[in-house]
């Protein structure tokens, strides 16, 4: 199979889809692996490393989406990006398209097949594929949210760790998976008050054991949620329903009844964000002001650690990867049913039903269409 690597063009997106050992593989196995110049510099990674392992460089993206017959991205097309799609042409990468009905439709209209990271799970219900970026995002959340803390970035002026005889910051953190357990880490690492919430009891038991009991924890309630964040310094949103749009569980109100300067790290922003206030921002413009309240909203978190989550990602991307370029995609989907609910969109049809319900759109089994 011919394999397209283009470079990442949303804003600041410095992470690659396939890293020269997978490449190295993937040319092992057989495939023609073509490479965009300059696509892995962000990450660390030159040209001649790809060329060593066996990969093409091409010089436009143009020239990598006509002769591939699989395009691995990791972050969904941009508007620029839709006219280069065809049909029947495989799209591996994150997509998030509950949210984005213009890109559910341009993925439609091509007629191409969309994998979506996000939404391939593994025999015990994980999402194998997204949990790397979970973990940088969730980590990531609180060094961000202790520089957006500052005054002098339109904080409140508080210190996560605090000093003695300050009480440390309050951080709140609304969902209790990957992005929320690794956000704990760090915040309780810094010294800072740790609270999560999450509806799952058992889920709260194994974070009570994980954390020997030193990060509350709170069963999730609109209730719960509007008497907490009173007191939070910083908010992490962490909620996840796979493939679905976020839940809207911070109220305007409730932003309201914060503190002055505390600050919102809404990681589900992918999703839509499970906050009233929450709209998509950029690495160049990541934050706003809402009813005094900091918002950072960055969809694209991980891509300002590339070398890291270049690394995290590819290690879990390129088994998938490799088996979907040698197979093909329904035999790669026989022998690992479990790639299926990674097919949102199948030639013209929506073959993932959150996506389907989040457009009013018509679901279509995907086994029935293959």
């Amino acid at each position: 199979m011919n394999i397209g690597l283009p470079k990442e063009v949303k804003d600041n997106e410095y992470r690659v889809g396939i890293v020269p050992a997978g490449v190295h593989a993937l040319a092992g196995d057989g495939h023609t692996v073509f490479v965009e110049k300059g696509a892995g510099l962000g990450s660390g990674f030159s040209d001649e490393e790809y060329t060593a392992t066996g990969a093409t460089l091409l010089d436009t993206a143009d020239e990598v989406f006509v002769r591939s017959d699989m395009v691995v991205k990791v972050k969904e097309p941009t508007q620029e990006e839709y006219p280069r799609l065809r049909e029947g042409q495989i799209l591996s990468s994150y997509l998030h398209l509950a949210p984005n009905p213009e890109l559910t439709r341009a993925l439609l209209d091509c007629k191409a097949i969309g994998v979506a990271y996000e939404t391939i799970t593994d025999g015990q219900g994980g999402l194998p594929l997204l949990a790397p970026m979970s973990e940088v995002a969730g980590r990531m959340s609180i060094t961000v949210g202790s520089y957006y803390l500052q005054k002098t970035t339109g904080g409140r002026g508080v210190l996560l760790g605090g000093v003695p005889g300050v009480r440390p910051a309050s951080v709140l953190i609304i969902g209790g998976g990957t992005v929320g357990i690794n956000a704990a880490k760090m915040a309780r690492g810094l010294g800072a008050r740790v609270c999560i919430v999450d509806l799952d009891v058992d889920r709260l038991r194994f974070i009570d054991d994980l954390f020997l009991g030193q990060v509350n924890t709170v069963v999730s309630s609109a209730y719960s949620i509007a008497q907490l964040i009173k007191d939070a310094d910083l908010v992490i949103g962490a909620v996840l329903i796979p493939g679905a749009s976020a839940p809207k569980l911070i109220t305007r109100t409730m932003i309201s009844s914060m503190q002055p300067g505390a600050v919102i790290v809404d990681v589900a922003v992918d999703q839509g964000g499970c906050c009233e206030t929450t709209r998509p921002t950029t690495h160049s413009e990541p934050v706003y002001t809402v009813d005094g309240i900091v918002h950072y909203c960055v969809t694209n978190m991980p891509g300002a650690m590339p070398r890291t989550s270049t690394l995290a990602l590819t290690n879990a991307t390129v088994p998938y990867i490799r088996q979907i370029a040698s197979l093909g995609m329904k035999d790669a989907i026989r022998e690992n049913p479990l790639l299926k609910d990674g097919v949102n969109v199948y030639k013209g049809q929506v073959t993932f039903e959150p996506v389907a319900t989040s457009h009013d759109l018509p679901y279509h089994n995907l086994d029935e269409l293959l």
